[in-house]
């Protein structure tokens, strides 16, 4: 018996920054797609150029990336052999337009892959702020000497902790999995997660109202839409408990900056801040000084060797959907705006 003739390599090209090119898609990632693709030597990061046009005359399939420009009806004509786009990052709103999803291009994204170290992250900060880890070892260095014991205050430690997380997005199911080892008790608000789907969670669904008042760590993972927009109101932040925790890895919109800033100098909530609005905050911000934030330089999602996850997930895309299986993590247009 022969074997089946193998048809042809779709043609495909990459569509993002040539910086982020280099970071994502190491020398054997690209091997792996030039293996699985024609892929077109040049990376787009403007599909304006008649070099770019050329290449999209031909593409079947667009593997995107962070700097990707939007695929919008001038690009789409310019592409009308485009049937798919799998994106190696999280979020496509930024780049996958209504047009594609008019013209029926099919569409998929590393979200999964890079919640995993932005949930990583955050049960790191719910773990290190129940203990109050960095509290206790800027008072070290200070005293050089060890305080008593016996006397840490009750509200210190993970045992019991109560975690609210906001938003059963990715991000939020896997920090939901990630608590279940531990000896904290989980509640969950989120509007489209009913009472069953909350069991099956292993999480209890509260109103959110009572999400910030009960718990002892608040964990945001909504996306940013126009109705999500301050939804961490002043009066949700100033009905926390004393000394609880706020921790934002969603987006810094989501959270009414100036409440939980006025709230953090006053000590009454302590704060860990992976984004914030502007995303570099001013440098005269009071946040930067405070003592009772952290922030970092959103560097909860993929960096480093993180990176290959995401060319990893690319590639076993490509490679279903080259062979006819279809994306393993397809993103449908009906659901785009529940993802972060």
């Amino acid at each position: 018996m022969t074997e089946p003739t193998p048809g042809p390599r779709p043609r495909a090209a990459l569509a993002m920054s040539p910086d982020v090119a280099s970071a994502v898609l190491d020398p054997e990632s690209r091997a792996a797609l030039d293996a699985l693709c024609d892929l077109a030597p040049a990376v787009l990061d403007n599909f304006t150029t008649p070099a770019a046009r050329a290449v999209l005359a031909d593409t079947e399939l667009l593997v995107t990336g962070w700097g990707c420009p939007p695929l919008d009806d001038d690009v789409l004509r310019a592409a009308p052999r485009l049937r798919a786009v799998v994106h190696t990052a999280g979020s496509v709103r930024g780049h996958v337009t209504d047009a594609c999803w008019e013209r029926g291009v099919e569409v998929s994204s590393a979200a999964a892959a890079n919640a995993v170290p932005v949930a990583e992250y955050t049960l790191a900060m719910i773990l290190l702020t129940g203990k109050r880890v960095l509290e206790s070892a800027r008072e070290y260095r200070a005293t050089r000497a060890r305080a008593d014991w016996l006397h840490t205050p009750r509200t210190v430690g993970n045992h019991r902790r109560t975690v609210g997380i906001l938003s059963a997005s990715l991000i939020g199911r896997r920090v939901i999995d990630l608590l279940r080892p531990h000896d904290v008790d989980v509640l969950l608000h989120d509007p489209y997660v009913d009472e069953a789907e909350a069991a099956r969670l292993g999480v209890r669904g509260v109103p959110l109202a009572e999400l910030f008042r009960l718990s002892d760590t608040v964990s945001v993972h909504t996306p940013l839409l126009p109705e999500t927009r301050g939804l961490v109101s002043r009066d949700l932040i100033g009905s926390m408990k004393p000394g609880a925790v706020l921790i934002n890895t969603a987006r810094g919109a989501v959270v009414d900056q100036d409440a939980l800033t006025d709230a953090a100098l006053a000590g009454r909530v302590r704060a860990v801040l992976d984004v914030t609005e502007p995303e570099v905050l001013p440098h005269d911000h009071p946040l930067w000084d405070c003592e009772h934030a952290l922030i970092t330089p959103h560097l909860a999602g993929s960096q480093g060797n993180e990176w290959r996850r995401l060319a990893d997930t690319a590639v076993l895309e490509v490679a279903r959907w080259a062979s006819g299986e279809g994306f393993q993590h397809p993103v449908r247009r009906e659901r785009l705006a529940f993802l972060a």
